[in-house]
């Protein structure tokens, strides 16, 4: 009988010890995240700055008055406004597949 006691004893330990070890590595991996958490959060944030910022500089490039600039310029003086006739009308949903790139672009 004393054996037997002995040995529920360690299994109770045993079992205790494991619950105790799964508890702490628990708190380890929260408090990890803990500290991840801020580094992440900054990456987020610089990420949506330069975002903004890239979304400024493209509305800046595709502003009319700055458009006309560059037209005035020498190296862009050869483009010219294309007649009525050549523009191309696509109606939506219609897909052109281009032989030299093998791709095929959709509207």
């Amino acid at each position: 009988m004393n054996k037997n006691v002995i040995f529920k004893i360690l299994i109770c330990l045993f079992t205790f010890g494991i619950c105790l070890y799964l508890y702490i590595a628990k708190q380890n991996e929260l408090t990890f995240l803990k500290i991840e958490i801020p580094k992440i959060a900054k990456q987020i944030q610089t990420l949506d700055e330069e975002i903004q910022k890239i979304q400024y500089e493209v509305e800046v490039f595709e502003n009319p008055a700055y458009l006309m600039q560059l037209i005035r310029k020498p190296e862009f003086s050869h483009l010219k406004h294309p007649f009525v006739e050549d523009v191309l009308m696509v109606p939506q949903g219609f897909a052109i597949f281009d032989e030299k790139t093998k791709v095929i672009y959709t509207q």
